[in-house]
């Protein structure tokens, strides 16, 4: 039997009857409300258009169509869909050797053995103890004119106490632990899951950095190229030395590019190694490059209604409303009668050596009911705050379900669009690299003037660099829409991996 307390489902608040009261006591019933996992959304879809069951395939590697499979579930080791073998080596080192895992497990290791330790109220506690006093006594308490004496007390004893958890407020203590070590757990998912999408992220922003940086040499090489053309044609008096120069600054220009980019992939490096658990220094040089990388043709989509059950987060939020709601029940206990039973037994005798006889023997059981009277408003206002804090665990919970319904259907529609991205930049890659190149021959043959040639050379190096740009934000974006499902950990076989919620009967 489970009930509120104070006679309401509303967390309201009145007297107890007698009659109930002692009902609850024969029953040992827990009082406070029974938590109840909040139901999956109605929502049937992501977004509010459907999206193509393809995208749109584009011939360069990279380029390929994803097509979404909805319904189907998503791998417990998805970075292996990328088919790089040094990527699923660095998430293996990372998984092993990540301080933040570690300290992670050790939380979890610790709310677990607070549960243990929560488990034990509800046995008897037993002590032991031994005492020894050598006290003097008046003999004014015999009678007047008596002489004091002095006197050993020799005492073993062994004492037992055990409260009964007539209203289950002590159940629901216990509750709310297990809710705080299931809350643990999927925190410790939820930085596998953090971590395992970070590395790989960041591979992707690494190769991506690799291939800008080799893409900005290639285009030094045509500038370069085209100074020194320049150059010659100015010692023979048919370009001018304005033409020179603003070829020089235009080198200049592109050339200024690489240290920022340089330095983006020095740092991507450096988070690489600290995500493995290594000093910077440490790691070896990364010569990643997107061609290393297979994109996902098949992505698993998990039902909307399946996402909730999925999604560490939003498990962290239900055993928090779990938590805060075993809380309102321990509050409500502590407005009601509490009732404990102790005793005592041993040996207790004036002298060492008859300690242990039969005469000596001593014992003592007792039963012990409180109620609080008067607290000037105390337990009632904590009651009050345990209420409040469940309704805020809830709305957090409500607010974790939206995001993360936000975070699936954001990644989909990029996707998407990514792959219209990629299409387009592709088609404007192959038309500046075609027009550079005409503009090229003709103005050799002094057909047009270096302004357009300047002009072609621009429009190619912007459309090269954006081209290496559009092909990672597909990878990027596919480790995000993992990421959004939950990454899979439901499916790990190997490795850790969050445990079922255990229940309190």
């Amino acid at each position: 039997m489970t009930i509120w307390g104070a006679g309401s489902q509303n967390h309201g608040s009145s007297a107890f009857p007698l009659g109930l009261l002692t009902a609850l006591a024969l029953s040992a019933c827990a009082v406070g409300p029974s938590f109840k996992t909040p139901p999956a959304p109605a929502a049937d879809t992501y977004t509010r258009e459907a999206l193509p069951a393809a995208t749109l395939a584009t011939p360069v590697g990279g380029g390929e169509s994803q097509r979404i499979a909805m319904g189907q579930d998503l791998p417990g080791q998805w970075w292996l869909l990328f088919g790089s073998p040094q990527l699923s080596a660095l998430v293996s080192d990372a998984m092993a050797n990540y301080p933040d895992v570690a300290a992670q497990q050790a939380a979890l290791r610790a709310a677990r053995e607070d549960v243990r330790a929560g488990k034990g109220v509800f046995l008897p506690q037993i002590d032991a103890g031994a005492d020894f006093r050598r006290q003097r006594t008046s003999g004014a308490n015999i009678g007047p004119g008596s002489p004091g004496f002095i006197t050993n007390i020799f005492q073993a004893t062994v004492d037992v106490s055990y409260t009964l958890d007539v209203f289950g407020g002590e159940r629901r203590a216990l509750e709310g632990l297990m809710a705080q070590a299931d809350a643990q757990n999927f925190q410790l998912e939820a930085s596998y899951l953090t971590l395992t999408s970070n590395v790989a992220a960041t591979v992707i922003q690494l190769a991506s950095l690799n291939d800008q940086i080799a893409a900005t040499h290639e285009i030094i090489v045509i500038e370069t190229r085209q100074l020194d053309f320049i150059r010659r044609r100015f010692e023979v008096g048919s370009q001018t030395q304005a033409d020179v120069l603003q070829q020089q600054s235009n080198l200049a220009v592109v050339r200024a590019t690489l240290p920022a980019l340089e330095q983006q992939q020095a740092a991507a490096e450096h988070q690489l190694a600290v995500l493995t658990g290594r000093f910077p220094k440490d790691l070896a040089p990364m010569t990643y490059t997107l061609s290393d990388l297979k994109l996902p043709q098949d992505l698993p989509v998990s039902l909307p209604s399946a996402l909730v059950a999925q999604r560490p987060d939003i498990k962290v939020r239900e055993a928090v409303m779990r938590q805060a709601n075993a809380s309102v029940g321990v509050a409500t206990a502590n407005l009601l009668p509490q009732l404990t039973l102790t005793g005592s037994t041993g040996y207790q005798s004036l002298a060492s050596n008859t300690l242990f006889q039969p005469g000596s023997r001593i014992w003592s059981v007792a039963a012990g009911l409180s109620q609080p009277i008067f607290a000037g408003g105390t337990l009632r206002a904590r009651r009050r705050a345990a209420i409040a804090r469940y309704e805020q665990a809830s709305a957090q919970y409500r607010l974790a379900v939206l995001q993360a319904f936000q975070n699936v259907a954001d990644t989909l529609t990029s996707l998407n669009h990514d792959a219209q991205a990629l299409s387009a930049q592709s088609d404007a890659l192959t038309a500046a690299r075609a027009s550079l190149d005409l503009i090229q021959r003709q103005y050799d043959a002094g057909a047009v003037s270096y302004v357009s040639l300047l002009s072609a050379q621009q429009v190619y190096s912007q459309a090269r660099i954006a081209y290496v740009q559009a092909i990672a934000s597909r990878y990027t974006d596919t480790v995000t829409l993992f990421q959004a499902l939950g990454g899979g950990w439901w499916n790990r076989t190997a490795g850790p991996r969050a445990n079922d919620r255990t229940s309190v009967d």
